[in-house]
């Protein structure tokens, strides 16, 4: 006689309601780290750079030059950084997971004790998280994975991270870097520029920082308002200087 193929609707109806669940998470929230960071920076140095050469009664000309080369010196900087910082992180995952490795094999009543505890502050009773040791015991890779995530935190790095970081500070920072810069291409006087270049900057100061709201979770507008206040500050502090010195 063939063997029953009844399956309990009631033990079905968790994975049919997981299948048909979708979570709205955004996932990219490390290349949005980056991008942010590159053109909050790039709309924020070469504007107060301009605005201040412009306070020292510097020609467009001058302005432009000097701005680009900050833009171009600016990128390679912040992407360097941007790939050590990342380059950074993954050695140092990959030196704790040879120690917790090293462990593992060396010590694994006291890993299977930290498990234990791990479990017990997600409120496992002994009887409950025992199963669960035991289970990761049998399989030391998923073992060594849990103790990296639960005990020390840390997600296993993109082999691409530091290079695609790099690429993405990099680019965002000239993208921002260009925009205060655009009035000095088209217009001579320098005190005009000046003036179209923090309209311009200023604008796309509050459509970047709306963005940046939107995309990490944090009101548009406040974030808008802010960013914008920033740029200002640093141009007009940058301005005040030049003028100071000049007279």
């Amino acid at each position: 006689m063939a063997a029953s193929s009844y399956t309990d609707p009631e033990k079905q109806k968790p994975l049919l309601e997981l299948e048909e669940h979708e979570e709205k998470h955004f996932m990219s929230s490390q290349i949005v780290r980056d991008i942010i960071i590159g053109v909050s920076d790039g709309l924020t140095v070469p504007f107060a750079l301009a605005a201040g050469l412009s306070g020292a009664d510097v020609p467009s000309s001058i302005i432009l030059i000097a701005g680009i080369a900050e833009v171009a010196a600016g990128a390679v900087s912040m992407g360097l950084g941007g790939y050590l910082a990342a380059k950074s992180e993954a050695d140092h995952y990959m030196r704790e997971l040879k120690r917790e490795q090293e462990e593992i094999i060396n010590v694994p009543d006291i890993e299977a004790a930290e498990c234990a505890e791990i479990l017990a502050q997600y409120g496992a009773e002994p009887h409950e998280y025992e199963g669960v040791v035991n289970a990761l015991k049998r399989n030391p890779k998923h073992w060594l994975d849990f103790m990296m995530k639960f005990e020390l935190g840390l997600e296993k790095p993109d082999p691409m991270r530091a290079f695609q970081s790099a690429v993405a500070i990099a680019l965002s920072y000239i993208m921002g870097g260009l925009v205060p810069l655009l009035p000095y291409m088209v217009v001579p006087i320098a005190r005009e520029a000046m003036v179209a270049s923090v309209i311009l900057t200023i604008l796309a100061l509050m459509i970047f920082g709306f963005a940046k709201g939107y995309f990490t979770g944090n009101q548009p507008f406040k974030s808008s308002i802010q960013t914008a206040f920033i740029g200002a500050v640093a141009s007009a502090a940058a301005y005040s200087i030049a003028k100071v010195f000049r007279a």
